[in-house]
């Protein structure tokens, strides 16, 4: 019965998201869009619904499988925490968290990693529709490495789908286009990410660029010195160099971009 709770809420919390940050867009835009917001939301939700029929088909129900498994079985570092449920959670939360940072800064260090990962970031503008550009490649070895985490940290199904679940809407929020009071922004950023944060993450410049990995907590970065702030916003132009033809960013040219001439 939770596998198909979580299913549902999973497929309502995405869809929901997703319609009420585009029209939040619609009626608070950050910038006017630069290309045409139907075609670019035909390219990315198509991208979206592959990738979508190919994760379910390889890997169904194996990640909420996994979880149930190992607390079944009392397997995992947090299975061997003597405390309240609420700090477990909490723990698994962060680790999960900050393992995303980890990969997201590898994605963008590795060069083969990068290849797969260039497809979200050749989005010429950002919206919350860039939350779903993904190349299958990539999310193929994101949904491997989820199930080895929840293995090692015997992660229950509640913080799974809890994860995933603030994972889409924190990611759909910071890619978003929508304009954002700057004193919540400077409140928001303390402990979360807000779009001002990603928006320079999506810069087409390298060193711009390569910081703000952070997903759902915005203290990594900020830990681990690869935060940056002092970015003029009006300034960012989103892309990345050698991708600005409109015409080369269609469905089938997003499939072969990993195997195409490498673009830093």
């Amino acid at each position: 019965m939770i596998d198909a709770s979580a299913f549902w809420i999973r497929l309502g919390v995405f869809w929901g998201g997703l319609v009420l940050f585009l029209l939040l867009e619609l009626v608070r835009p950050y910038r006017p869009p630069s290309l045409s917001k139907l075609g670019r939301w035909i390219t990315n939700l198509s991208l979206t619904a592959l990738n979508s029929l190919i994760l379910a088909a390889v890997f169904g129900a194996a990640i909420l499988a996994t979880s149930h498994h190992v607390t079944e079985r009392k397997i995992g570092a947090l299975n061997l925490i003597d405390g309240p449920y609420w700090l477990k959670f909490l723990l698994g939360l962060a680790f999960l968290d900050f393992m995303l940072y980890i990969w997201h800064l590898l994605n963008h260090e590795v060069p083969l990693l990068w290849r797969f990962h260039r497809v979200h970031h050749s989005d010429l503008n950002m919206d919350a529709s860039t939350a779903t550009r993904f190349h299958i490649g990539e999310l193929g070895l994101s949904a491997v490495i989820k199930i080895g985490l929840i293995y090692l940290i015997g992660a229950d199904p509640t913080l799974v789908i809890s994860f995933e679940t603030l994972l889409v809407l924190t990611a759909q929020f910071h890619h978003s286009s929508l304009r954002i009071s700057p004193a919540f922004e400077r409140i928001w950023w303390l402990l979360f990410v807000p779009p001002s944060m990603h928006r320079v993450h999506h810069s087409v410049k390298i060193k711009e660029r390569n910081t703000n990995y952070g997903t759902i907590f915005s203290f990594w970065d900020r830990g681990l010195g690869t935060l940056l702030t002092a970015v003029d916003q009006a300034g960012i132009r989103i892309g990345v160099g050698g991708h600005f033809d409109p015409a080369k960013l269609k469905l089938p040219n997003l499939l072969i971009m990993p195997f195409s001439r490498y673009v830093r």
